[in-house]
């Protein structure tokens, strides 16, 4: 069999940071980790090869050569998911979809040929059972979640390693919490399942051996969902196989709030080499946390958990909600306030939207106040519903927010509230590769001397070097806002949508 496994294309978002990575002549963030596992589950007499469309073109004769097209995607790829299966199905060539897209809308994908849903681990085998016997079906799906131990390590041998600014990897699939607008546990569930320890140091050897160096992103939508399992076995495991490489990654990942009221796994987590976590902070108002069941995050000052994480040799990005029914006008401000204070440079800020699935999408139906499909992009000034506050005034303090917090003198400001509350570790030590003092020698040209607002620059650069590290962090971040930039510009053409106020 002749296998192509085929990531269709994002758009610019967020955390696509296209404007950004090309600082470091990288063409795309991460490879598609669930299709390279993919390919590791597929027999190995099958042909595969995997095409990105994100770093690579895809050409008819691309498609013409598979048996079989293996498309996978996220509800912000679809766009390009209708393109990719109308050429499929112009050319005649079977196509089998499956991930969180096709898993979540299964009705709106017909002319799929073969649909295999939920965690692949579980329902892949059975198609390729078929398919050998001949006695191929529609579609495939389960109940059963899966069992990570199971799990193969990724084919990184069907990427270019060099076109992507990160490599990932995954520790862990589930949430224990129960946020009313999230998706995860939907597809995942509440459980924590787990690769076992040996599993997770064959993982990143097999990153180590294509010759990476740099950062390798742990997936997981909560990495500390089994937190004593982390003290005992995998982090110190990391920590060991790190410190006989002589460091050559440094991780990041997703995690909640508590991970601040944990020290112990804090400095784990810093010894293994994670520098950065990313967490959902969502609202400074205690009556939205509330509303949106985020108990995790209620009844704490959560600008003193920033500082804790910081403090401790993580940067903390974050996330931020606005349009939740409790919201009050002043919410704008009090967000921008959070913010600035916190030190958060990387402040991912959307608007609330209703995941199928979720008990927030259930009540807005209840309601009768779903207005049109969701992008899976919360920050393209998009919601899925109509919101308490009115379209029209939301929209206004939403671009009001983003405007300050990316402004030039903000956006410094923030930095250096960053790097003078974070600690880093004594040990570690910032690689400057040839890639990065290019990328510097950019910055000093693009920030320095065209663009306006140089004097925030000028004045962050010459702080930042007292301390090696500073230098580094404070150049990686000037990088990123050229690409909030272009966000904010993109987003200034955004119109209020017809009716929804």
């Amino acid at each position: 069999m002749r296998i192509l496994l085929l990531n269709p294309e994002f758009p610019e978002t967020f955390w696509s940071m296209k404007s950004a990575i090309q600082y470091i002549s990288r063409k795309s963030l991460l490879p598609p980790l669930g299709l390279l596992t993919v390919g590791a589950m597929l027999p190995e007499s099958w042909d595969k090869r995997l095409i990105d469309l994100n770093t690579t073109r895809l050409r008819d004769k691309d498609l013409l050569w598979a048996d079989y097209v293996f498309i996978t995607a996220m509800l912000i790829q679809r766009k390009s998911v209708d393109e990719v299966l109308r050429r499929c199905q112009a050319l005649g060539v079977k196509t089998v979809a499956g991930g969180p897209l096709f898993t979540s809308l299964p009705e709106e994908y017909v002319h799929v040929d073969h649909l295999v849903l939920k965690e692949a681990e579980e329902t892949l085998p059975e198609f390729v059972a078929d398919v050998q016997n001949g006695t191929v079906r529609k579609i495939y799906t389960t109940h059963k979640k899966a069992d990570l131990r199971q799990t193969p390590v990724p084919l990184w041998n069907l990427i270019d390693i060099k076109k992507y600014a990160l490599m990932p990897t995954q520790y862990s699939r589930g949430c224990p919490f129960n946020c009313d607008f999230c998706d995860v546990t939907t597809l995942f569930g509440h459980e924590i399942r787990t690769k076992d320890t040996r599993q997770v140091i064959a993982e990143l050897q097999s990153i180590y051996d294509t010759g990476w160096r740099g950062n390798v992103f742990f997936v997981d939508d909560n990495f500390i969902g089994n937190k004593s399992r982390l003290k005992t076995e995998v982090l110190p495991a990391i920590e060991t196989w790190m410190r006989e490489r002589k460091h050559p990654f440094s991780f990041n990942t997703q995690a909640s709030i508590n991970l601040s009221d944990d020290p112990e796994l804090m400095r784990a987590m810093v010894r293994a080499g994670f520098d950065c976590v990313f967490v959902g902070i969502e609202t400074p108002s205690e009556s939205s946390l509330n509303e949106c069941n985020k108990v995790q995050n209620q009844g704490r000052d959560l600008v003193q958990c920033i500082a804790k994480i910081q403090q401790a040799g993580m940067q903390v990005q974050a996330g931020f909600i606005l349009g939740f029914d409790s919201d009050e006008p002043g919410i704008f401000d009090d967000l921008i306030r959070f913010i600035q204070e916190s030190g958060v440079v990387v402040a991912m800020v959307g608007l609330l939207n209703a995941p199928r699935g979720t008990t927030l999408y259930r009540r807005m139906a209840e309601e009768q106040r779903l207005t049109r499909p969701a992008t899976g992009d919360n920050t393209d000034c998009s919601m899925n519903f109509l919101p308490k506050m009115g379209m029209e005034a939301l929209i206004e303090g939403y671009q009001k927010v983003i405007k300050t917090i990316y402004s030039q003198p903000n956006y410094c400001e923030r930095i250096l509230t960053f790097l003078k509350n974070y600690k880093m570790p004594a040990d570690r030590i910032s690689q400057y590769r040839f890639r990065e003092i290019r990328a510097f020698i950019k910055t000093i040209w693009m920030f320095g001397i065209l663009r306006p607002g140089r004097r925030y620059y000028w004045k962050l650069i010459f702080w930042s070097l007292r301390k090696r590290h500073r230098l580094y962090l404070a150049v990686s971040f000037i990088i990123y806002s050229h690409h909030f930039h272009r966000m904010i510009r993109s987003m200034e053409r955004v119109p209020v949508p017809a009716g929804d106020n």
